[in-house]
């Protein structure tokens, strides 16, 4: 088994599959939280729906296309539900509960996407350059140009 393809252990395929679900998880709870179990007292269930499912909405389709750098980027996104998860369980006693599962589906989620996108990043041959090899490389540039 080539470890170089792996994170913790765990190939890209396992990665792939648990990121892809939990994804998916958390828009259908996002759907099931705000429609059905706990819609919000002031404003129409739908709009504010709506509202929650945009941002969740944007790295949908390079996800489900399995990219990896979507993956990575996509955990940006999850910080907004994270946050939110975080600010109910503090603040909202009758929702802890669901906060609770939102947070441990981001949880999953994000985690996933870190493993998903590191490993086949690598398989595929991609790779992000060390910084201090980056910071030689810019110095060693304008050192050329000023002389």
């Amino acid at each position: 088994m080539n470890n170089s393809h792996t994170l913790w252990g765990i190939h890209s395929p396992i990665w792939r599959y648990s990121a892809l679900i939990a994804y998916l998880s958390l828009g259908v709870w996002i759907l099931v939280w705000q429609m059905w179990l706990s819609p919000h007292p002031h404003i129409e269930a739908i709009k504010i729906t709506l509202l929650w499912f945009l941002p969740w909405l944007l790295p949908l389709y390079g996800i489900l296309r399995s990219r990896p750098y979507t993956h990575a980027w996509a955990n940006f996104i999850l910080m907004f539900y994270f946050l939110h998860a975080l600010t109910v369980l503090y603040l909202n006693e009758g929702e802890q509960w669901l906060a609770a599962i939102e947070l441990l589906i981001i949880s999953i989620s994000f985690i996933s996407n870190i493993g998903f996108a590191r490993t086949r990043g690598k398989e595929l041959g991609l790779k992000l350059k060390k910084l201090s090899l980056v910071e030689k490389e810019e110095k060693a540039r304008f050192q050329s140009t000023d002389t």
